[in-house]
């Protein structure tokens, strides 16, 4: 049963996937973790991570990972049940933008100089940037920045990352990859010590 409720799950957030898999964060976080409870904040946080580091989208490499560990988490024990939730969950992920694109292509292909669908797609552009600023901010936590009542080492190492890579990236063009092997290096040395 429990594949059931992945594949609906993850077919629902691929139906509202506007915008590639930055967008989806908040829809897949808001799902997995708030309300069916499969993982934990902390391993969202971390799913998010790994995501971005393998190649791929990072909507199918978080599917696929809940999909294993929402298997794994509801007590099946073989690593085959888990790939089987992989399975379901990254195709259920899919299947929507595969048929949407179908239909979509061949509409677009008759009407692409139609202003209505001009006015469409122009709707479409500021909830895809909302979409992505709420997965900006769903990042934001304790788990990542730590807290200024906590671990306020941890919370001000975590701003000053923030900032110098956001400046770095904005102000002076440096490659976002450059940025992610550099603080890396910078996480290893700060936090070993």
């Amino acid at each position: 049963m429990i594949y059931l409720y992945l594949m609906w799950t993850f077919f629902k957030i691929g139906l509202f996937g506007f915008g590639g898999g930055y967008a989806m964060i908040s829809l897949i976080h808001n799902e997995i973790v708030v309300s069916h409870q499969w993982i934990s904040s902390t391993e969202f946080t971390d799913i998010v991570a790994i995501s971005q580091m393998t190649p791929g989208p990072i909507g199918i490499n978080a599917a696929t990972y809940v999909g294993y560990s929402a298997i794994r988490n509801a007590g099946y024990t073989s690593h085959l049940y888990g790939i089987l939730g992989s399975a379901a969950a990254t195709f259920a992920l899919v299947l929507p933008s595969f048929i949407l694109m179908l239909i979509i292509s061949r509409f677009f292909l008759k009407h692409k100089n139609n202003p209505n669908v001009a006015s469409v797609l122009a709707g479409l552009r500021p909830a895809v940037v909302g979409l992505i600023a709420a997965a900006a901010l769903l990042l934001m936590n304790r788990e990542n920045f730590g807290s200024y009542d906590g671990d306020l080492r941890t919370f001000v190492v975590s701003i000053l990352i923030f900032a110098a890579t956001f400046i770095a990236t904005k102000c002076f063009k440096i490659s976002p990859i450059l940025l992610i092997a550099v603080m890396a290096l910078v996480g290893v040395g700060v936090y070993s010590i």
